[in-house]
């Protein structure tokens, strides 16, 4: 006797599949709409679907055509955005020079106190003994 009722399980599974398919195509018309790069793993992304998903359906064509044409056509004019991800850039260069600087002088800095200490529990030690051996002789 079979188990559980395999045409609503059929159906279910057609109704997520068409879920699926509707939500890639909204999140495929509004990169497209935005000007967006379509890609892949970018529209997997926003749809909530997995990559093989799309490369598995027949939204495949129209991706890959959106694709072809934005790569065929002129890139647009960055001046702006290259400016400012430069300054970006210099910025994050400069601030991990700081960083890298600012570590060199706390390993130097840790290096001289521990240096100090071992100094001074020695002495410490030395008094110690001094004490001790002064102890001896006026009990003596």
């Amino acid at each position: 006797m079979p188990r559980g009722n395999a045409s609503n399980l059929r159906s279910a599974a057609q109704r997520k599949h068409e879920a699926a398919i509707a939500r890639a195509t909204t999140a495929l018309d509004a990169l497209e709409r935005d000007g967006k790069p379509v890609t892949f793993p970018g529209l997997a992304k926003a749809a909530g679907v997995s990559v093989d998903f799309l490369y598995r359906s027949h939204m495949r064509a129209r991706i890959e055509k959106l694709r072809a044409e934005r790569d065929s056509a002129p890139p647009a004019p960055r001046s702006v955005e290259v400016d400012q991800t430069t300054m970006q850039s210099n910025v994050v260069r400069a601030l991990t020079a700081q960083i890298a600087e600012l570590k060199q002088r706390h390993r130097i800095e840790t290096e001289q106190l521990q240096a100090a200490l071992a100094a001074a529990h020695g002495e410490n030690l030395e008094l110690r003994r001094q004490l001790a051996r002064q102890g001896r002789m006026t009990a003596a």
